[in-house]
C-alpha cells in the first residue's frame, strides 16, 4: 500500500520540478534585458574610445595648424652674377657674400641704367624697387631720382651703360661701389663718361612666398643711399 506523502514534501517536489518562482524570473530578466545592458556598455566604452581618439586628432591637427612655417630657398647664379634659377630645398646655407655684391651690382646698373627698349626699362625699374626696403630712405631717394631722371624721356634720345668698378664691403649691411657711367646717342656715338662712388646699405630678409621669390628670390633690401659724382 503507497505511503500518503505530505503536503510540505509534495510542494517542495513540485518546486524542485518546476523551480524557484525567483529563480525564475531572474533567468527570465538575465535573458530579456541581461544582453541590452551589455550592449549599451560596449557602446559605451566604445564611445568614449572614439571621443579620445578624435581629441587626439584635434591637438595634432592644432599643432600642425600653429607650428611656424619655414621655407628654405637655394638660388643660382651665373658667372657674371645674375639669379639663373631658384627653388625651396629642405636645408640652406646663409646668403653667400659673393651672391650679395652681384645683386648689388645688378641693382646700381639697373637703377642708374638707361635703355631705348621700354619694355626691358620697365622690367628694371620693377626689378628696382622690389630690392628697395618698404619706408625707407632708399625708397625716397630713388623714387625722388627717376622724377628728375625720367628714364623713359631719357631712353628716347639716349642711353646710359653702367659699368661698375669694384665694391667693397665695409661692414655685413654696407657697401661702397665705384661704377663708370657712359652716355651715348641712339645711334651709339659716345656724349660722356662719368665715374660715380656711393655707400649702400642693405637688409637680409629671406623670402617666405613664391611671389616675392620671384622677384627677389636672395631677400636682399637697400635701405640707404648716398651717391656722388667723382671729380
Amino acid at each position: 500500500m503507497a505511503k500518503p506523502v505530505a503536503l510540505s514534501e509534495q510542494s517542495s517536489l513540485q518546486e524542485g520540478s518546476l523551480g524557484s518562482p525567483y529563480l525564475v524570473a531572474r533567468k527570465e530578466w538575465d535573458e530579456r534585458y541581461g544582453g541590452v545592458i551589455k550592449r549599451a556598455q560596449q557602446w559605451r566604452g566604445t564611445t568614449v574610445l572614439a571621443l579620445l581618439v578624435a581629441l587626439a586628432e584635434a591637438i595634432v591637427i592644432i599643432g600642425v595648424a600653429t607650428r611656424p612655417r619655414n621655407a628654405l630657398y637655394v638660388v643660382a647664379v651665373d658667372s657674371l652674377g645674375r639669379v639663373t634659377a631658384a627653388g625651396a630645398v629642405d636645408r640652406s646655407s646663409p646668403v653667400d657674400e659673393r651672391m650679395k655684391q652681384a645683386a648689388i651690382t645688378q641693382w646700381v646698373q639697373e637703377m642708374r641704367g638707361v635703355t631705348s627698349d621700354g619694355l626691358a626699362e620697365r622690367a628694371a625699374i620693377d626689378h628696382v624697387y622690389a630690392m628697395i626696403g618698404s619706408q625707407s630712405a632708399a625708397q625716397t631717394i630713388v623714387t625722388d631720382y627717376f622724377r628728375a631722371n625720367q628714364p623713359f624721356e631719357r631712353g628716347s634720345r639716349e642711353t646710359v651703360q653702367v659699368e661698375v668698378n669694384s665694391i667693397l664691403a665695409n661692414s655685413p649691411h654696407s657697401y661702397e661701389l665705384d661704377w663708370t657711367e657712359t652716355q651715348r646717342t641712339l645711334d651709339g656715338k659716345p656724349i660722356s663718361s662719368d665715374k660715380w662712388r656711393g655707400i649702400f646699405t642693405v637688409a637680409i630678409n629671406p623670402p617666405t612666398d613664391e611671389a616675392v621669390l620671384r622677384v627677389n628670390p636672395l631677400g636682399i633690401y637697400l635701405m640707404d643711399i648716398t651717391w656722388s659724382k667723382v671729380l
